[in-house]
């Protein structure tokens, strides 16, 4: 798991072919007005999730981990509070890998808080366990999905 700003992200570049693009779109202007829902770049290789809600309490936000997909979640406004902890420590799943979505659920509850604040982003990998979409009042995000 990475916290970081978008300021600094071209340090992340050499993780993964596909971040250099990841982050120029995120760079882009006009991202804050586009429509919540799914935003294609680069095909399933590469694509944007705009969310637009209301942040839940800690007790509602339910780990999640993704097997085929790198998280870059970019907060734009608000503060998302986004609960974390490592798979390999998640002793209750509450689903089993459902791979057409490529997500898992567990009840367990996160080892550590990260308060993202807007233009800062959360990188998950498939070993980060997170609960996004915590925090009180509106919160929008852009979370890209990149395919290992």
């Amino acid at each position: 798991m990475i916290l970081d700003t978008l300021a600094q992200a071209d340090r992340y570049s050499a993780l993964h072919p596909l971040f250099a693009r990841a982050f120029d779109f995120l760079r882009q202007a006009g991202l804050s007005s586009l429509a919540p829902g799914r935003q294609p770049i680069e095909g399933e290789q590469l694509f944007a999730i705009v969310e637009h809600c209301t942040g839940r309490m800690r007790a509602q936000a339910q780990l999640e981990c993704h097997r085929r997909y790198i998280d870059i979640q970019l907060v734009l406004e608000g503060t998302d509070e986004m609960g974390w902890t490592p798979v390999a420590q998640c002793a209750s799943p509450a689903t089993d890998y459902d791979a057409a979505r490529d997500i898992q659920f567990f009840s367990d509850a996160p080892s550590s808080w990260i308060a993202t604040p807007p233009g800062s982003f959360c990188l998950f990998f498939p070993d980060d366990a997170h609960a996004p979409l915590v925090g009180s009042g509106l919160i929008r995000k852009v979370v890209l999905k990149i395919a290992l």
